[in-house]
């Protein structure tokens, strides 16, 4: 089983916009890692976002380039400062792969706690509308298999020509 755990793109200050929608560049970064991982033909249950503006667009963008079963919802319990054990034991009863959507700290404290059983632990360093495939392992152990984050993409983008 694989779990795709997404930060959701650069969202628009309070004061700009009090619901946070995605910034322009914010768009547009989430718009290249979906490009990018369309061809890898990933295929998930389900989408799953916070509910929040800036979550619900990035969902949006990245499901059109995955197969989603099931869709995409809004899932309680993914908001920034949600407890993270509700969620890390649906994703340890899970078989098929999923892709989750949200915020920091939530995301990190889910990856560390899947990772190393403790949610102190700072060990993925998410970024604005990047991925990150973690891999539950035959012995129940999960792992980091990749990660893509919209600076890579253009970094490869810029080196062969396109």
């Amino acid at each position: 089983m694989r779990l795709y755990l997404i930060q959701h793109g650069e969202a628009k200050s309070k004061e700009q916009d009090p619901e946070r929608p995605l910034t322009e560049k914010g768009l547009r970064d989430v718009r290249k890692v979906a490009e990018f991982i369309k061809p890898l033909g990933l295929r998930v249950r389900s989408v799953l976002h916070s509910g929040k503006a800036r979550a619900a667009q990035t969902a949006e963008v990245l499901a059109s380039a995955v197969d989603a079963d099931e869709g995409i919802f809004q899932h309680d319990g993914l908001g920034p400062n949600d407890p993270v054990q509700p969620v890390a034991k649906d994703i340890q009863q899970a078989t098929e792969d999923l892709m989750i959507v949200g915020h920091l700290p939530f995301l990190g404290k889910l990856a560390a706690r899947l990772l190393t059983g403790s949610e102190s632990a700072e060990l993925v360093a998410f970024r604005n509308g990047g991925i990150v495939c973690l891999e539950h392992a035959p012995d129940g152990t999960w792992k980091l298999a990749w990660m893509i984050v919209p600076e890579l993409i253009l970094a490869f983008r810029n080196n062969v020509g396109t």
